[in-house]
């Protein structure tokens, strides 16, 4: 009765959550919506007997005027990562090749997976970021690329050039997904300006979210920037009615006070850079910092565990969610309990 490869596929697992304690498994903010979001979200819920507007257009139209786009430039989805899958969805078919880099978002081999289309793992370079070569050179006979940037795990970036210069080389039939998940806690002067390229790039599709920066992750809603072309065919495979009338209007208010909301990125910024000196993380551009070889690192993140503190453990290392300075203090703290000799004051 049901596809006999579900058992293969892999699974999505979410960050660890206990009451009381402090997740820093999620790269969420701390901060709850500000009250303009708040009461937006809270008044459209009044008018839920209604189904909501199935195109968003009053959120797109604010997205593309903010960026200097149309609104045929612009969709919007349940989240980035729901945008991830609908891409795969319009390019692939059983058997394509869908190329990431790995570690990346998990999210990545799971979409592939859902259609039948093979999964293509590009290892990370030496500094845990991007191989940029490497992946452009498994692209020549793929139908999509996602590049993650700023890379979730690893907190790593390219430059503007650098990806300018990946883009030349990845063919003009394969569309290229930049997951830019994390791109307003960016602070690198050499950053990317994704959607300057896409004039020069009409396969390339620019990623983004609510999630992250703006705090509204239990509202699920991304949107992507790409050419019209692809934005009608993104919009063919969505699910009817999904971005429902209190996420759209969080949304737009969201961008309405945007530089209130923004200006919690500079604290973290500060944040992340002392975490990473005092953890021996790898340099990051995003809110986490990514912890490489660790002796143990299931049982450093059960220590923290006990200690109410919870991470996300991979095998290839621990991602950290940065948050406020207070919290950062409890965190560091706790990792010195642990692990005395790797901390740095």
């Amino acid at each position: 009765m049901l596809r006999d490869d579900l058992d293969l596929l892999p699974a999505y697992v979410p960050g660890v959550r206990a009451e009381g304690a402090l997740k820093l498994s999620s790269n969420e903010v701390t901060q709850p919506p500000i009250p303009a979001v708040a009461e937006a979200m809270a008044n459209a819920v009044a008018g839920a007997n209604r189904y909501p507007d199935m195109f968003s257009v009053a959120l797109r139209q604010k997205l593309a005027a903010t960026v200097g786009l149309t609104l045929e430039n612009v969709a919007i989805g349940i989240g980035s990562s729901a945008l991830c899958q609908q891409l795969v969805q319009i390019t692939c078919r059983p058997g394509d090749k869908v190329v990431f880099p790995w570690r990346s978002f998990e999210g990545y081999p799971i979409f592939a997976a859902v259609v039948g289309a093979t999964s293509v793992p590009v290892p990370l370079d030496a500094e845990f970021r991007n191989d940029l070569d490497a992946l452009a050179a498994a692209a020549q006979d793929a139908k999509l690329v996602f590049l993650c940037n700023p890379n979730n795990p690893t907190g790593t970036t390219h430059s503007h050039e650098a990806i300018a210069e990946f883009l030349k080389k990845v063919p003009g039939d394969v569309v290229v997904a930049l997951d830019e998940a994390y791109i307003e806690y960016v602070r690198d002067a050499a950053a990317i300006d994704a959607l300057a390229l896409l004039a020069k790039h009409p396969n390339l599709v620019v990623l983004r979210t609510f999630s992250k920066a703006y705090g509204l992750a239990g509202a699920r809603v991304g949107y992507a920037f790409a050419a019209p072309a692809i934005i009608e065919a993104i919009n063919k495979v969505q699910i009817p009615f999904g971005i429902n009338v209190a996420a759209q209007a969080g949304a737009v208010a969201a961008l309405e006070h945007s530089e209130e909301i923004l200006s919690r990125t500079s604290d973290v910024a500060v944040q992340r850079t002392r975490v990473a000196r005092a953890l021996g993380a790898v340099p990051s551009q995003a809110n986490f910092v990514w912890v490489p070889d660790l002796a143990d690192i299931q049982a450093t993140g059960a220590a923290l565990a006990e200690r109410g503190i919870l991470v996300r453990c991979f095998p290839e290392g621990m991602r950290i969610t940065v948050t406020t300075a207070e919290e950062m203090d409890q965190l560091i703290d706790a990792w010195r309990d642990i692990n005395p000799a790797r901390t740095s004051a």
